[in-house]
């Protein structure tokens, strides 16, 4: 008798913390994105106006359309440095998501292939394996790494703003689904950022704080001349 009391009561603890939970993250202020206003906001792509987002186009002018996207079923190429691809499917390719606060994107990485470190200043980040062997791993504001070997079928979660990446390191090629919780979630890569800005940061700056001499860093500097975004 004691033994379903305690049953029943684990039960019921577990349900209010999970209604806690989904409470707790439905909340608008816990949203990446401000909440809509309306059923939906169709983004008009030919407005010179932008505040913080696109305006709506005319509900005159909305068809299905808006709201369906196939382009994710085309594959990306991988044919660069990184050996990553990346099709986009936010707001500027999928107009419906305007306002929704989403962003999902494909990734596909060649064998061998990497994304490189890099943040998200807007959103938080859930990644769906569908094929392939990836490690992914973002790095804490206290310097800790958490990190692990994913295969087809698991997730993983980037919190927002932290250093991330990921790398194949099976034997064929991956092919991951990113969700993120804003249209326009920001792409920030560290490397671009540190040795391809424009203007460039001063190599003095960047040999301090890497402890190199600053021949070292021109040669990685010379790696990034021509980098395309």
């Amino acid at each position: 008798m004691a033994a379903k009391i305690s049953i029943k009561a684990t039960s019921s603890f577990l349900l209010v913390l999970c209604l806690t939970v989904i409470l707790f993250f439905s909340l608008p202020c816990f949203s990446a994105d401000p909440d809509p206003l309306q059923d939906f906001c169709v983004a008009d792509l030919n407005s010179t106006i932008r505040v913080n987002g696109y305006p709506c186009k005319p509900v005159s002018q909305v068809t299905s359309n808006d709201f369906f996207f196939s382009g994710l079923m085309n594959e990306p190429s991988t044919d660069n440095p990184f050996g990553v691809g990346r099709i986009d499917g936010n707001v500027e390719t999928f107009p419906g998501l305007n306002t929704q606060g989403l962003t999902v994107n494909r990734i596909d990485i060649a064998r061998g292939g990497i994304i490189p470190l890099h943040t998200h200043p807007r959103a938080s980040e859930c990644n769906l394996i569908i094929k392939g062997k990836v490690i992914f791993g973002f790095i804490t504001t206290t310097d800790v790494l958490y990190s692990k070997v994913m295969k087809p079928g698991e997730l993983s979660i980037i919190p927002r703003g932290l250093v991330h990446f990921a790398a194949n390191v099976g034997p064929q090629k991956a092919v991951v689904i990113a969700i993120l919780n804003s249209q326009f979630p920001g792409f920030s890569t560290l490397p671009n950022n540190l040795f391809g800005s424009n203007p460039t940061i001063p190599n003095e700056i960047l040999a301090k704080n890497f402890r190199v001499d600053e021949k070292v860093i021109a040669i990685i500097k010379s790696k990034f001349r021509n980098v395309t975004r």
